[in-house]
């Protein structure tokens, strides 16, 4: 099972355990992931003005450059699929602009959002399947009390993510079951942590970051795991009234596959 990989910025450069634990879980649940030659940030934010091309042409880089190899395409952050994802959209259904960024690119042949993009959480569930991760379990959790925090990005806009229900998902608890652990439902889930304003407005992200532990502690949670690295660092660096470990969904899954390296 191979996929053409694209990182993204984060996990390659401030995070790159988090990639390395990626990788390493990757290769014991039978998946392959080759990483895509000379890619290039994709923006972080998806460019909402429809005459925006230049902020796009890194994702379609990015998603012709798979095409090419005859391979989907996975990613591990929420922000870089979120953004790859709905310029695939584009592509697939808006002739402007899939017109202007191919006469830009001068590609072999247009591209033309071809490129199936699965989120590495998908690639889990519909590829690998709870089971046979269940079967991999080394050192499962034991029934710990494990939050999911979907942020912003990953489900939304869901007609285009088409991931998971975005007001009541279970990709992330279903994972958590799989590695032995005991999932917690909580109000606060997939509403924002205010990661994106951190540097203009503190004291809003220090606000709504610690609402969400709030709210995952208030239902008994022990962790809480997150599959995006700018929501990880907000609540680990700004919801400070909170104790509660803040965890990456490839480190969780890396120590219960026993693949963990320190």
């Amino acid at each position: 099972m191979t996929f053409s990989y694209y990182p993204g910025c984060t996990l390659r450069t401030k995070a790159k355990d988090l990639d390395k634990y990626a990788r390493a879980s990757a290769e014991a649940l039978g998946i392959e992931l080759l990483e895509l030659d000379d890619w290039q940030c994709c923006g972080g934010v998806y460019p909402m003005g429809k005459d925006e091309i230049a902020t796009k042409l890194s994702s379609v880089r990015a998603l012709n450059a798979a095409k090419e190899r005859g391979q989907d395409l996975c990613t591990m952050c929420s922000a870089c699929h979120n953004v790859i994802k709905q310029v695939n959209n584009d592509m697939q259904t808006d002739e402007d602009i899939a017109t202007r960024a191919n006469n830009y690119l001068k590609f072999d042949e247009p591209y033309l959002g071809e490129t199936k993009v699965y989120h590495f959480l998908e690639i889990l569930r519909d590829k690998v399947g709870y089971e046979k991760i269940k079967e991999a379990v080394k050192k499962p959790l034991a029934g710990k009390k494990v939050a999911a925090y979907y942020g912003c990005l990953l489900l939304r806009p869901s007609s285009v993510m088409q991931m998971d229900n975005p007001e009541n998902p279970s990709i992330i608890e279903d994972l958590i079951r799989a590695l032995g652990g005991e999932p917690v439902i909580y109000a606060y889930r997939n509403e924002c942590c205010g990661g994106y304003v951190t540097l203009e407005d503190k004291a809003l992200a220090q606000k709504k970051s610690n609402k969400v532990l709030e709210s995952a502690e208030g239902k008994g949670a022990e962790l809480v795991v997150t599959a995006c690295p700018l929501c990880l660092y907000n609540l680990r660096k700004n919801a400070t009234e909170h104790d509660v470990p803040v965890v990456y969904f490839t480190e969780l899954l890396a120590e219960a596959l026993g693949v963990k390296e320190e």
